[in-house]
């Protein structure tokens, strides 16, 4: 019936956007870190078609939620992405529409762990007007308004971000926080303040 043909259509968009989104190819995880990928921890197939991109930035966040020892990095993965593809109201009152996946591409617990997020080479997603195309979005779990960074913590996110910059050829001022890029206390201070010596590894690296 003709009143059915334009759903059916949009339907068949939806799922040859979807598929091309599966089907794009991939970007490898950094050689010589220990990565605990999307089919270690579980996660499910993103949920909605995303963007391509090319890495050409390096934005650091945080988790703005406390540092829990008690849980499994692939317990928080998991709680994370049913968070993302979920529509929720924010702390702010706001409310966040279903993201199709975890929105970062990479999520350093409080243990030092690196668990792969959202595939690299799809756009991540935020809840600040920002455009995060060529971003390699890189979380760190804990509030570092209050917390510090864990030592662990410290040298996971070095490697992380030398691997990524040496294989994207990244440079050091390219190197941000979420704050530089959107009105955000992110990533909190205690992070913010590591970032000078963080673009000093790598330019001393180059």
């Amino acid at each position: 019936m003709r009143y059915s043909s334009l759903p059916q259509l949009m339907l068949l968009l939806l799922v040859t956007l979807s598929a091309a989104c599966r089907s794009s190819k991939e970007v490898s995880l950094p050689k010589g870190i220990p990565i605990v990928t999307r089919a270690q921890w579980g996660a499910v197939a993103p949920l909605l078609p995303m963007k391509t991109q090319v890495p050409q930035k390096i934005t650091i966040h945080h988790t703005a939620t406390n540092q829990n020892l008690n849980r499994t990095l692939e317990e928080k993965l998991k709680a994370l992405q049913k968070f993302s593809v979920e529509r929720s109201t924010l702390s702010s009152g706001r409310v966040k529409e279903p993201w199709a996946d975890i929105p970062y591409h990479f999520y350093i617990d409080v243990k030092g762990q690196i668990g792969e997020g959202r595939q690299l080479q799809f756009v991540g997603d935020s809840n600040t007007p920002y455009d995060p195309w060529g971003h390699a979005l890189i979380v760190l779990e804990g509030n570092f308004q209050t917390e510090k960074v864990t030592e662990a913590q410290r040298q996971s996110l070095e490697q992380l971000t030398l691997a990524l910059a040496k294989r994207w050829k990244i440079s050091a001022e390219n190197i941000s926080g979420h704050k530089d890029n959107a009105a955000t206390a992110c990533p909190g201070e205690d992070l913010y303040q590591l970032l000078p010596q963080l673009r000093e590894l790598v330019s001393s690296k180059r």
